[in-house]
């Protein structure tokens, strides 16, 4: 795979929407799907998603589309997830119980198998059918069975030391909800998520078109006094 397909990151984050979709028409027992059929469920342009998908290697045929259980195959092997992909999540709050209890993630091939938390309070809880281990215990918990990603879904003062124990237990792979910026070694991929990002995006939007609005009100009150 050439290093600039792996770093088209805008088509790589439309990837989930699209199986999503696919997955849903499996379940309703369809066969095919257009470019055009998922160009307009994402709202996006026709040649946008042809180039997304060509991204896969899949071919589709002319008039017909694409068989839609090999796309999501397709998909699913570009993105990496046609294994398992353990991981561990550090943090049982609200943002942690609230992944914790996604169950999308199983078609992602995605599994949070230990959870930990410094917390006496949330220590030996059970949380969609995880126990919350004490994270001074984590290293002797992985028993040799180290995760491939970590999840740090903890406060930003205590972003950094956990991000040193996982690192200290050998995880390379850390996605980061804390809005802080890691300091980490090199080869250890980290990925930050800003959650206010899509938030500033929508007010954004929200600020451009009350502007718009009003620009317009404004030209036609002018308007209307015009003699």
């Amino acid at each position: 795979m050439h290093q600039e397909k792996i770093l088209n990151t805008p088509a790589i984050r439309r990837m989930p929407t699209y199986l999503h979709k696919l997955l849903k028409m499996q379940s309703e027992g369809k066969v095919s799907v257009s470019s055009t059929e998922l160009a307009e469920y994402m709202n996006i342009e026709l040649i946008v998603v042809r180039k997304d998908i060509s991204l896969t290697g899949i071919s589709g045929q002319r008039r017909v589309g694409y068989d839609v259980n090999e796309l999501i195959r397709y998909i699913k092997a570009y993105l990496g997830w046609e294994e398992k992909i353990s991981a561990v999540l550090v943090g049982a709050g609200s943002l942690g119980t609230a992944l914790l209890g996604y169950n999308d993630f199983e078609h992602y091939g995605f599994s949070i198998e230990w959870v930990f938390d410094s917390s006496p309070d949330k220590i030996g809880r059970d949380v969609y059918g995880r126990t919350v281990q004490d994270i001074n215990d984590m290293e002797s918990c992985f028993k040799g069975q180290h995760p491939e990603i970590a999840v740090i879904c903890v406060s930003n003062t205590a972003a950094q030391k956990v991000a040193d124990k996982l690192v200290a237990a050998g995880i390379r792979y850390i996605w980061n909800f804390a809005n802080v910026s890691l300091q980490v070694p090199r080869g250890v991929v980290v990925q930050r998520e800003v959650i206010a990002g899509g938030l500033a995006m929508l007010a954004v939007r929200r600020k451009f078109e009350k502007n718009m609005c009003c620009e317009q009100k404004d030209a036609d009150n002018t308007g209307e006094n015009i003699p």
